[in-house]
């Protein structure tokens, strides 16, 4: 045998098997090495392939798409620097729990470390922030090592797919040369033509026993709260909020909880605890004797705090994933099991509690709170608060809403509050990082429709080449940029008490004129003068495809006042409202 016949047949049966498992979408950073595993992946009518040339946007880009779809997404790049630039993106999948497939070429084993050009030692390269690894054969045409190369295939979108989802490495070593044989069936699979292994993975979940223990325990409090962070579960929004009717306890709903929209029942949905636990009346009053935990940690600062400061609660921390999100230290229960199903479960066995006056509590203060966070809707001068409140009634039903980290996120977490629209919000809020967001929207768009993204100038700045894939492949993205001429976040933070070299080190004023790269990727750019001009141009924009860009300026002094104020607002009628209680 040649070693093309070789090379094509071990990279075609692969390639097929990787359809069989379900995977759709793969994105290729060009490359020389990765030559045969390209253009295999070309020729596969089943497959879609995006090509991104630079390696940080195309990871954030498929990661965009699995997060959208949650199936794994292929992306495969060269040999070298290429595979560390995947780092960044890799991280955050593995955090997120989002199913990546990450194909790496490389070196024969002969060219490594002896001084071969673009040779860099890949195997392990992403560390423990990925669920497997493998160094995969060198391509023969053996009956063995297809059997090899399928099982491996299936084995990898399995791992990747079962709870918690994640990244996997696959470093595929390439001797030249490197074109394989276009021609004759290149997919037909001898054997197992329908897939050669099946894998099935289940939900985790507890004994009938276990559950009613639970119940029989919850039902014990009077005092609980709900709290729901990060979550992608079909079934758990209503399966929870049937949950907090059984219990009635409120429902402290983070804004990437799925919760917070939708034409659910929404009475137990406290959305506005980040302005009222900032309040030291309302924290005694609202002191909990139980905590019940799904999701990823909240967003808000004052919910983990709050968290924190009530350790002497049972804490209960639901997980399908298997992990521990727990940063807190405050767990005393921590249950392997699917969210929904919990729910489910728990509920039928607790019954219905008639009524619950540290619930209504709770709900009061929401109340309260959100008529003062009303205020910002009087806002004549562009505001980063008033935009995120706008947003709820603006966004068309089945928007997707992708937010940037720093500012945005927070704002959207004070402002965007319960809504009956069928709105899907998205976040990277596994690392936290400000790279990779444009182009991971640009992933989430390429694949839900429409799609929105609200981002900071610093975070555009950091993936501006994110913007490629929208003119390669035509994708309709509306971006709010909000631009406050540096890092917002750090006027709310110790730093700002040290003027001296404030801006310089944390600051950071870009002075850019973002209409030039807007323009260079054929997109259309609008500079939002009032409030007005926003309206019309978000309407206008509704009927034109592609890129928009809409730039709101915004002052960074102003901008903190504005929350502080509000913060004051609601803290003082917080209190009125408790001492008027107590009187």
């Amino acid at each position: 045998m040649s070693h093309q016949e070789d090379l094509t047949a071990y990279i075609a049966a692969f390639v097929a098997e990787l359809s069989k498992t379900g995977v759709k979408d793969v994105v290729i950073s060009p490359g020389s090495r990765s030559t045969p595993m390209a253009l295999v992946m070309a020729e596969h009518p089943d497959l879609r392939t995006h090509i991104l040339v630079d390696e940080r946007s195309a990871s954030f880009f498929a990661l965009g798409i699995a997060k959208a779809t949650r199936k794994p997404v292929a992306l495969l790049c060269t040999s070298g620097t290429a595979a560390a630039n995947y780092y960044p993106a890799v991280i955050e999948a593995s955090i997120s729990r989002v199913p990546l497939l990450v194909l790496t070429a490389d070196r024969p084993h002969e060219l490594r470390d002896v001084g071969a050009p673009q040779a860099i030692d890949q195997l392990h390269l992403y560390g423990k922030n990925v669920k497997w690894f493998v160094e995969m054969a060198p391509p023969e045409r053996t009956e063995d090592m297809i059997r090899y190369a399928r099982t491996v295939c299936g084995r990898a979108a399995a791992t990747a797919s079962s709870y918690p989802q994640g990244p996997v490495h696959l470093n595929f070593p390439f001797r030249e040369p490197l074109i394989p044989k276009l021609d004759g069936n290149l997919f037909e699979l001898p054997e197992r033509a329908g897939g050669y292994i099946d894998i099935q993975t289940g939900h985790i979940s507890l004994s009938d026993e276990m559950f009613k223990r639970i119940a029989e325990d919850l039902a014990t409090y009077k005092n609980g709260i709900i709290v729901c962070g990060q979550i992608d579960n079909s079934e758990f929004a209503e399966r929870v909020i049937a949950l907090a009717d059984s219990l009635k306890f409120p429902i402290i709903a983070d804004p990437l909880s799925q919760l917070r929209s939708g034409d659910h029942d929404g009475r137990h949905i406290v959305d506005t605890y980040d302005a009222f636990l900032r309040n030291e009346d309302a924290k005694e009053a609202l002191k909990p004797d139980v905590i019940i935990r799904f999701g990823a940690m909240p967003v808000s600062k004052a919910l983990t705090i709050f968290i924190k400061e009530n350790r002497h609660a049972r804490q209960f921390v639901i997980d399908s994933g298997a992990g521990w999100r727990e940063p807190t230290m405050s767990a005393s229960d921590m249950y392997y099991c699917d969210e929904a199903l919990f729910c489910e479960k728990i509920s039928s066995a607790v019954g219905h509690v008639k009524e619950s006056s540290y619930l209504d509590k709770w709900l009061a203060l929401n109340d309260t709170a959100k008529q003062q966070l009303m205020d910002i809707s009087g806002v004549e001068e562009l505001s980063e608060g008033k935009l995120f409140h706008l947003l709820a009634e603006m966004l068309p039903e089945g928007a997707t809403l992708f937010v940037g980290n720093s500012m945005p996120i927070r704002d959207l977490d004070s402002f965007f509050l319960l809504n009956e629209k069928n709105i899907k919000v998205m976040a990277n809020r596994g690392a936290n990082g400000i790279d990779g967001i444009v182009s991971t929207a640009l992933g989430v768009a390429s694949v839900s429709q429409p799609c929105y993204l609200v981002l900071g100038d610093l975070t555009l700045y950091h993936d501006l080449n994110g913007l490629l894939a929208s003119k390669l492949y035509d994708i309709d993205i509306n971006i709010l940029l909000i631009n406050n001429n540096g890092g917002g976040i750090f006027s709310f933070l110790p730093q700002a008490n040290e003027p001296k070299h404030f801006e310089m080190l944390f600051g950071t004023p870009l002075d850019l004129d973002f209409s030039h790269v807007v323009a260079m990727y054929k997109g259309k750019y609008d500079l939002i003068k009032d409030w007005e001009h926003f309206f019309e141009t978000f309407v206008e924009n509704q009927r034109v495809k592609g890129l928009k860009v809409m730039e709101i300026r915004t002052a960074r002094d102003s901008n903190m006042m504005e929350h502080r104020n509000l913060w004051k607002s609601v803290s003082r009628e917080i209190t009125a409202l408790l001492n008027g209680e107590e009187s």
